[in-house]
């Protein structure tokens, strides 16, 4: 089977999974916002605050991909087991620190101005989902073993089936009925909490008993912390954790800064960050898939075969992120109609995919180079170009251009302006990451 093709079916299962789970946030997003406005506008502001927490976490333990795809390459199965045990350690102190900022979001709420009558409920919000964190984060190891060794199609039936669970548990719990109260953001919170351990639980008895994982042997007593290996683990995990927190984050921050603007601005925004982050999900999708190839042939020693998976990756992702930026142009209209009745919401957000638009191009391609690049142990430049970048030229200058004006430029009053200026920076990181992977390919190719 050619490269391509082992791409394309690893990411296509990859991305069913994956948009399985971002179908969570669009059965929250929409439940909400047909129970009332406030509910969307706060869930806005706690799905962002939640997952700038989640993702820098689940960043640090995914940055393991290339790590157990390259001992997999290398048919050092027992060794992988050993590693994964090892990785238990780093999960439990994600899980710690994630716990510890999602039960006390109060101080990020006042710095950012966030107007009290939302803080309450998103609160409630946050101290929920911190009780489902242990098993999301668990279950992202059981993630990454998987893809690593070529195996995806377990992940994602596991996330396909939970949402047959999540949308009419979320409906009901938020709505009411059979008893229950109408709970409103606090029901889907409680749903999400139900999924994730349930999907656990699945993962465990499939890790157990399936003839698959045998060849780890995965249920030997924990070793102690090898230190010199967690450390290994640290200095790939946590700069990339780091990167995928400060995208993210500057996504929290455009959420807490346009609350400012009113419930209509943020619904609005919300509608566009969930588009766009469904949309991720198709160059994420390829990146695991591309960086799997590309580590299992550098465990295997061959670094020409490690090459052309990873140029043939990158030009299935801007293929596809052209289709998919064709469609969230074209089909805007419809699109923000599905998420709202409002038309004052619908159209300002309609507008904004625009920018979602020309957004997504350049994080395809930053993606695709990031994952690749954690192949080759590069992720400290990607994470100084990232700060650089989008907390200083798209975050900040959103910022300026919103509330100030940015040059010639008036102050907007729009939650357009970070758009704009988030795609702008994303652009410039894009360019200097795919230079970077080329300098690293090539001297992987000389070795």
């Amino acid at each position: 089977m050619s490269e391509r093709r082992l791409i394309a079916r690893h990411a296509g299962t990859v991305l069913v999974g994956q948009m399985a789970t971002m179908a969570f946030g669009v059965t929250d997003t929409v439940v909400a916002g047909r129970f009332d406005r406030d509910a969307l506008a706060a869930l806005s502001i706690g799905a962002a605050i939640f997952i700038s927490v989640f993702v820098a976490l689940t960043g640090t333990l995914q940055a393991l991909l290339p790590v157990w795809a390259e001992l997999h390459g290398a048919g050092r199965r027992e060794a992988m087991g050993r590693s994964v045990r090892q990785a238990l350690y780093l999960c439990a102190a994600a899980t710690a620190v994630g716990a510890a900022l999602l039960l006390s979001p109060g101080p990020l709420l006042a710095w950012t101005e966030v107007p009290p009558a939302m803080r309450g409920a998103v609160g409630q919000y946050l101290a929920v989902l911190a009780a489902a964190l242990p098993a999301a984060l668990l279950f992202r190891i059981y993630a990454t073993l998987n893809q690593s060794i070529g195996r995806p199609s377990f992940v994602t039936w596991l996330q396909v089936g939970a949402l047959a669970v999540k949308v009419p548990l979320s409906i009901w719990l938020t709505f009411g009925g059979l008893g229950v109260p109408a709970l409103g953001l606090l029901g889907c919170a409680l749903a999400t909490l139900a999924v994730n351990w349930l999907m656990l639980a699945v993962a465990v008895l499939m890790l157990r008993h399936r003839p698959e994982y045998q060849a780890y042997r995965l249920w030997r007593r924990p070793e102690r912390p090898d230190w010199p290996q967690l450390g290994a683990f640290a200095r790939l995990g946590v700069p990339a954790g780091l990167s995928v927190m400060v995208e993210v984050s500057s996504f929290t921050f455009m959420a807490l800064f346009v609350a400012r603007l009113g419930s209509t601005a943020t619904a609005a925004h919300q509608i566009a960050s969930n588009l766009t982050a469904v949309a991720y999900m198709v160059p994420l999708s390829l990146g695991l898939a591309t960086s799997a190839r590309v580590g299992y042939w550098m465990g295997a020693g061959r670094p020409e075969q490690a090459r052309r998976a990873c140029w043939q990756g990158l030009g299935m992702a801007v293929l596809a992120a052209l289709v998919v930026a064709g469609l969230l142009l074209g089909l805007r209209g419809a699109i923000v109609q599905f998420y709202t009745r409002e038309a004052a919401v619908a159209q300002l957000a309609a507008g904004l995919l625009v920018a979602c638009a020309a957004y997504h191009l350049a994080d395809a391609t930053q993606t695709l180079c990031i994952f690749v690049l954690r192949c080759f142990r590069i992720t400290v430049v990607p994470l100084l170009v990232y700060c650089a970048l989008l907390w200083g030229v798209g975050l900040g200058g959103g910022y300026r251009l919103a509330y100030h004006g940015l040059g010639p430029w008036p102050a907007q009053q729009s939650p357009l302006a970070f758009w704009v200026m988030a795609a702008a920076a994303l652009g410039a990181a894009a360019l200097i990451l795919l230079a970077l992977l080329r300098v690293a390919v090539g001297r992987a190719g000389r070795r």
